[in-house]
């Protein structure tokens, strides 16, 4: 086995108490503008903010440092519409006889339906897949570990980071999303983990009227 390498925590920026709690609050005021979104605008949004927001869920931390996930951003509107249809056929499927209807009434407060416009609109899709397994040099398949967590922790950053950037997204997940490794010509060890549809919004959009749980709620603090 390697013998680990370390190096010095050159990078961690320490801040007094007040400052401490100024970048919490400004970071968490920021993320209270951040909504989800259904209705795009098609202006394009510039390759490189995409590059540098993939860039920041890379950063990710992951189970044993194996980083298995693997982004694609799809801008072609041929590919998009691919998406699309193929998405559709699945949601058609839900809508019609795959829900229950406890999950249907669960969702009909935020006026969703089968057809998905968004995945045309958008000026950028980001299909996000997990790696279940590595393979390595010599075409061997390794063990990945955490797969989920990672990938979900990965996500978040992603979310957040284009929220950061002054953009929306919307995280979508048709079930199952098998069309996607093969519309994205995706290996077999990769699994479609969401769609994350992102750009501007369209002018004078709306978006439900919800609220999060107050702090109250989801924290104990012991």
């Amino acid at each position: 086995m390697k013998e680990p390498e370390f190096v010095p925590l050159n990078q961690y920026r320490q801040y007094a108490p007040n400052v401490m709690q100024e970048r919490a609050i400004e970071l968490y005021q920021g993320l209270t503008r951040r909504r989800t979104v259904r209705e795009f605008s098609e202006k394009p949004v510039p390759k490189d903010v995409i590059k540098y927001c993939l860039k920041a869920a890379g950063t990710a931390p992951s189970g044993a440092n194996q980083q298995p996930w693997h982004f694609v951003a799809v801008s072609d509107p041929v590919i998009k519409h691919r998406i699309r249809e193929a998405a559709e056929i699945e949601e058609r499927a839900f809508y019609e006889h795959r829900a229950p209807d406890a999950w249907l009434n669960a969702l009909s407060h935020l006026g969703t339906h089968a057809q998905k416009p968004f995945l045309d609109q958008a000026p950028c899709l980001i299909v996000i897949f997990s790696q279940k397994y590595g393979i390595d040099v010599e075409g061997n398949k390794t063990k990945h570990y955490y797969v989920k967590e990672s990938v979900g922790i990965s996500t978040g950053i992603l979310i957040n980071a284009l929220h950061h950037a002054g953009l929306v997204s919307l995280t979508y997940t048709p079930s199952p999303m098998a069309f996607l490794n093969k519309i994205l010509n995706r290996p077999s060890n990769e699994k479609a983990f969401m769609i994350l549809v992102t750009g501007y919004p369209k002018k004078d959009v709306t978006v439900p009227n919800i609220s999060k749980k107050p702090l109250k709620e989801i924290a104990t603090f012991i």
